[in-house]
């Protein structure tokens, strides 16, 4: 396995497999008598996609399968291409497809979740010709993400976390095959740490390790000795160096969504900023406006909700760059709305009511009663048809006998649930008077 000397290198790049004797992880599909194994050895290659968590191999897997058939390797990622660059690489290979007959190249694209409708239609024709043979690298679910006609022409693989034993192979490799760990004398005396905050990925597992070898002295005889405490206390000291971009990716999304329930749009935006510069899925930002929408905002601007779920389906179809107007205007106008948690406490309150009794039958006169049988048992008799009455309303229990009296949403101060709350105390004054 070729080894990178070169220091300034990172360690997973250094590490990076070049065969499938040296590729760890992912024996039920390269194993021997495996489905990816079997398409690799017998030469017929057609389009898939692999489906897994970062730090698997997705990357690594594509190039190898490529370089193992001789197969010319486009790649892409999805993040900085465009429908141009798709056009160019098919026009590329269907131009040399004219003067050669060697296979079909392979065209790799990293996060084809991140692709459009536009960039994905892009692809379907030179896929279904031949003129190239796609590998899409995901984090999400295809059948989400992917267009119905583009994934209807690839086979799906999913991928899984590595285990310890393939975590603890990758280790050994490390310091026993990387020319610059095996300078500086590394004595690995636990695992546990390393492990433990790899969570499955490989990527991640290999540049702590290099993290943690860079941060700690040598002893007196020259020996860097790696333990979980070292691990632990470098980890604290360096919680930026191995996440995203330096990102902080968990304190960065926590201060954007307190940004937005704190009604700052500044703040708000700033840290949306953040997030976009360190190659965040504008998706999963789309997807947590949704949810502080309703859970921050609810019933004091239902408008809120709407606009959110119509920025989540505009990003999906435009993606970025443009895409960063859409999600700064939502973002902007959640933050400046007028907030309330009330929905989000009554269905949680509900919740908790449902944990403590899961049994309270629905009382009779609520029940359907579609058989004569179910009428003569007394199911929906006595039921009160609301809009036979003045108003639209009338007085009837609908919780059962032994919920009778919970009030799980109480409204919240706020225009909009000021008038909420006036017709709930006109129709329920046992429950919302002075409430």
């Amino acid at each position: 396995m070729p080894v990178a000397p070169n220091s300034s290198i990172p360690l997973p790049e250094r590490m990076r497999p070049f065969s499938l004797a040296d590729y760890v992880g992912q024996r039920h599909l390269v194993g021997p008598g495996c489905i990816l194994r079997n398409m690799i050895d017998s030469g017929n290659l057609s389009s898939f996609i692999l489906w897994g968590p970062p730090g698997v191999g997705k990357t690594t897997l594509a190039s190898i399968i490529a370089r193992t058939l001789d197969r010319e390797f486009y790649t892409l990622s999805a993040v900085s291409s465009g429908v141009k660059d798709v056009r160019d690489v098919i026009d590329k290979a269907r131009n040399k497809s004219l003067f050669s007959s060697a296979a079909a190249p392979v065209l790799f694209i990293d996060e084809i979740h991140r692709f459009n409708k536009a960039q994905q239609d892009a692809l379907l024709g030179a896929v279904e010709s031949g003129t190239v043979v796609l590998i899409g690298a995901t984090t999400e679910n295809p059948s989400f993400e992917v267009i119905s006609p583009l994934l209807s022409r690839c086979q799906v693989f999913v991928l899984k976390n590595l285990g310890a034993d393939d975590l603890k192979l990758l280790l050994n490799r490390a310091l026993t095959t990387d020319s610059v760990l095996r300078e500086k004398n590394v004595v690995l005396s636990e695992t546990d740490a390393l492990l433990r905050q790899s969570g499955g990925d490989a990527r991640k597992l290999l540049n702590i390790l290099e993290i943690v070898v860079d941060s700690t002295a040598p002893s007196p005889e020259g020996t860097i000795v790696i333990d979980n405490k070292a691990v632990t206390d470098c980890l604290q000291e360096n919680m930026a160096i191995y996440d995203k971009d330096g990102e902080m990716h968990y304190d960065i999304i926590s201060a954007f969504i307190k940004s937005v329930r704190g009604s700052d749009p500044n703040a708000a935006v700033y840290w949306m900023a953040r997030m976009l510069a360190g190659g965040e899925d504008p998706l999963f930002i789309a997807r947590r406006l949704c949810i502080l929408a309703a859970e921050d905002i609810g019933l004091a601007n239902p408008n809120a909700l709407l606009m959110a779920d119509a920025t989540f389906r505009i990003v999906h179809s435009i993606g970025m760059p443009e895409a960063r107007i859409p999600l700064s205007e939502c973002a902007v106008y959640l933050a400046s709305s007028p907030k309330s948690n009330s929905a989000y406490l009554a269905i949680d309150g509900a919740l908790a009511a449902v944990q403590e009794d899961k049994t309270a039958p629905v009382p009779l006169y609520l029940r359907n009663a579609p058989t004569s049988l179910m009428k003569e048992l007394g199911y929906s008799d006595g039921y009160k048809y609301a809009h036979d009455f003045a108003g639209h309303f009338v007085d009837q229990e609908f919780m059962p006998e032994s919920m009778q009296g919970k009030v799980f949403y109480a409204p919240q101060s706020n225009p909009q649930e000021d008038r909420l709350k006036s017709y709930l105390q006109a129709c329920w004054p046992k429950y919302y008077t002075n409430k």
